[in-house]
């Protein structure tokens, strides 16, 4: 499939997995590499408005207060999705547009128009992990409150709406390894698309994810998965 349900023929790159697991990382990287020729498109910023009650999905916080549920794909704006993944692929300027978040495998608006679906699996304690970091050191937050809300909604949310979406990929990629060994991986699918190999991506052959020379889906069976 090529994106055909927009109308359009660019191939679209669809990149989820739990918070913290790298996706952003692989699909920051094959923007940066890429500027002339890879749109990027994060679900982050899709979100409906955290302070309109009247759109979203709710949820009580660890704190006790109401909040948008952002670990709910019904607090994404959907319309607002495809028409931007639309824009992107029809502008003329891009041979690959990506879309990572954590319901890049999960929305219909991106599965439809997804030419490949990429899910990055990282283990539950190292996601969580790297959120705590990324709390305390980028935004100088209380982690407290990041493991309070885990255990009381996001482990389930994950669990729900998230980890799912590993059986419907294309393609696995183990997130422990390393920006290059992700883009390695990855140039199996879009090395084509963009006129380049492996070496032209900016990685490192050996790494390739999963420890396989050409990765592929994998469903092999988890613990309980988990989210942060």
């Amino acid at each position: 499939m090529t994106g055909v349900v927009g109308g359009h023929a660019v191939p679209v790159l669809a990149v989820a997995g739990g918070t913290a697991s790298g996706k952003s990382t692989l699909a920051e990287a094959l923007a940066r590499h890429h500027p002339e020729t890879v749109g990027l498109v994060h679900l982050d910023d899709f979100y409906v408005p955290a302070h309109d009650p009247g759109r979203g999905v709710r949820t009580l916080s660890a704190t006790g207060a109401e909040t948008l549920d952002w670990n709910h794909p019904g607090s994404i704006d959907e319309d607002a999705v495809a028409t931007a993944i639309d824009a992107a692929a029809t502008g003329g300027r891009h041979r690959l547009v990506v879309v990572e978040g954590l319901f890049a495998l999960t929305l219909r608006a991106v599965a439809e128009r997804a030419t490949w679906r990429v899910y990055v699996d990282t283990p539950d304690d190292i996601r969580l992990a790297r959120k705590i970091l990324r709390k305390i050191e980028v935004f100088g937050q209380d982690p407290g409150v990041s493991l309070r809300n885990y255990l009381l909604s996001g482990r389930e949310r994950h669990a729900e709406y998230v980890a799912p979406a590993r059986d419907r990929a294309d393609l696995v990629l183990d997130g422990t390894t390393s920006e290059a060994g992700l883009l390695s991986a990855v140039a199996h699918l879009v090395g084509d698309v963009l006129g380049l190999g492996v070496e032209g991506l900016g990685a490192e052959p050996r790494h390739v994810g999963l420890g396989a020379e050409a990765p592929h889906a994998s469903h092999a069976s988890h613990a309980q998965p988990l989210a942060v």
